[in-house]
């Protein structure tokens, strides 16, 4: 148990950085401030606590990227909500966003290269032709409906928030249908992608690499 508890950390650490905390942060002071003050307190607010996230970052030479990121989105939801004059218009580009993952995720399963796949083959770099093989990608392929479905729970409960225009709310659940439910279905989709592989009995990486003929000892870590 130990065993797994530690190989699903170290998954973990492949695709989800502590740095996340740019990307949080911000939002939440946005609707915290929004509450008590005017919406234009409430954007500056947030645009300097993604600017000092980046400042600190660069202090202690880490990389930015993920503190650029999250400035330059803090910057353009503040952007539409003040234009606009509506709180609830800055996380229009999160709604955006999840559309934008409904929308890849289906397209992919469509067109029979499942998201689950091309993710894990940019995060790890192994051979695009392993993950194609008919021993492998029905894995990839339930897993990317698993991702699907999440994406599809999180735009329609944004879509509820935003309609109601509650700026608290919308803060809340993109929050916690941000970082916690990601760490959630990464661990879901590990174990049951392992899971998987193990009883499509194809071969691990290295074995497809290596040209090696049955019986395989098949992916035993790492999906």
């Amino acid at each position: 148990m130990k065993t797994r508890v530690k190989e699903i950390s170290e998954e973990l650490k492949l695709v989800i950085s502590g740095k996340t905390v740019d990307a949080v942060l911000p939002p939440l002071l946005f609707a915290v401030v929004n509450s008590r003050y005017q919406l234009t307190v409430a954007s500056i607010m947030a645009i300097a606590l993604a600017l000092l996230l980046a400042i600190i970052r660069l202090a202690r030479k880490q990389p930015l990227r993920y503190a650029m990121g999250g400035l330059v989105g803090v910057m353009f939801a503040s952007a539409i909500a003040y234009f606009s004059n509506n709180a609830a218009n800055y996380y229009l580009p999160k709604i955006m966003s999840s559309a934008m993952f409904v929308l890849a995720a289906l397209v992919s399963l469509i067109m029979g290269k499942p998201m689950a796949a091309l993710t894990s083959h940019l995060t790890r770099g192994w051979d695009l032709e392993w993950y194609w093989r008919k021993d492998v990608k029905p894995a990839y392929q339930e897993v990317t409906i698993i991702w699907l479905l999440f994406f599809l729970m999180r735009l329609a409960l944004q879509v509820i928030l935003f309609r109601r225009g509650d700026v608290a709310e919308l803060a809340w659940t993109n929050t916690l249908l941000g970082l916690p439910f990601t760490l959630a279905g990464l661990i879901l989709s590990y174990l049951y992608g392992i899971w998987r592989l193990r009883n499509l009995k194809g071969p691990s990486v290295e074995e497809h690499r290596e040209g090696k003929q049955q019986p395989w000892e098949g992916q035993t870590r790492g999906f």
